[in-house]
Parts: C-alpha cells; sequence; structure tokens
C-alpha cells in the first residue's frame, strides 16, 4: 500500500465544477473516458479533494441518490468524478479522496455507496471494498430509464448494511 502521509486529508470543496475536473484530468475533454458511451451523467452537489503543494490532486464527489432493488427502496451516496492528478497515481490518493466523501455520506446518515467505473477500474475499487453488482443497472436518462453502459458496484457504509437480491432500479440520472 502507498504512504499517503505526504498528503493532506481530503477536505469539502465549496467552489468545484467541471473545468476543475478537465484541469485536474490534464485539459483532457473526456478526463473519465465515458463520452462514446452517451448518456446523461448527474453533477455531484458535494466535492471533496485531496490539497498538495497548494493545488488539488484528487477529487472525489457524492450525491443523495434514491434505488430501488428488489422492490426496496432507500437512499444511496452515489459516488462519482472520482480522479488523480496523473503524475500521482499509485500514492493511495484514490483512496484517500473516496474515504473523504464516504466519510460525510456516513454523517448524513447513509448505509450504502453506489459507483459507476470502466472495467479496468473495477480492481482499484473492489480493493477499497467495493462489491460488483449484477448488471444491467437501470438509471434515469432524459428520454426515459435505460441500462447503465458501465459496471455498478456499492460499498456498505454502516457494519450492518446489506445489498438487497433483485434488480437495481436507480430513480436519477447516474452519477
Amino acid at each position: 500500500m502507498s504512504d499517503t502521509r505526504q498528503f493532506a486529508e481530503p477536505t469539502e470543496l465549496a467552489d468545484w465544477g467541471w473545468p476543475d475536473i478537465q484541469a485536474l484530468g490534464g485539459g483532457s475533454a473526456d478526463p473519465f473516458e465515458t463520452a462514446s458511451l452517451g448518456g446523461t451523467w448527474r453533477p455531484k452537489d458535494r466535492h471533496f479533494g485531496v490539497w498538495h503543494e497548494g493545488r488539488v490532486v484528487a477529487h472525489a464527489g457524492f450525491v443523495v441518490a434514491p434505488v430501488e432493488v428488489g422492490g426496496q427502496r432507500f437512499d444511496v451516496a452515489g459516488i462519482g468524478g472520482v480522479i488523480v492528478d496523473a503524475s500521482l497515481r499509485g500514492h493511495g490518493l484514490a483512496r484517500l479522496v473516496v474515504a473523504g466523501a464516504l466519510a460525510a455520506a456516513r454523517a448524513e446518515g447513509l448505509e450504502r455507496a453506489l459507483l459507476f467505473c470502466l472495467p479496468d477500474r473495477a480492481p482499484l475499487y473492489a480493493h477499497l471494498g467495493w462489491y460488483a453488482l449484477p448488471e444491467p443497472v437501470v438509471a434515469d436518462q432524459p428520454d426515459g430509464p435505460a441500462p447503465v453502459p458501465l459496471g455498478a458496484m456499492w460499498t456498505p457504509l454502516t457494519p450492518e448494511a446489506g445489498w438487497p437480491d433483485g434488480p437495481v432500479r436507480l430513480h436519477s440520472l447516474p452519477m
């Protein structure tokens, strides 16, 4: 495991938007590599960053999103916008910044978190304690519900939280 002691603990970012994400992604117009998948994504309501040498070097955001699984409805912390400065990857910053977002979600009383990721990122999240959900997860889109073209993963935010069996329907745009 990488040593994160040289980096500040994640803090909530008061003013964070798409230009900041693009800058952290090296100026890319598609920093999450998802533009070719189509679909509309939900902006995050809260943003967390890890600062290093006067700038944000890692980001994660979250929203409270309603889901229905096997007839049960509950809210989740929808995690997204996870990005780490390319020059600092491999230092545990994704773990650090996601942990900051999850701590805030836990403080809001949420019991579970949900995210969507490309297949090559799933091993990272599995290493961080996330569990793959069966596909497809259906989410809102402007033209109506549609399968999300990415893998979905969840993690408990409390020791007693589990994930019910059944199809997953996110009653929100995906995060």
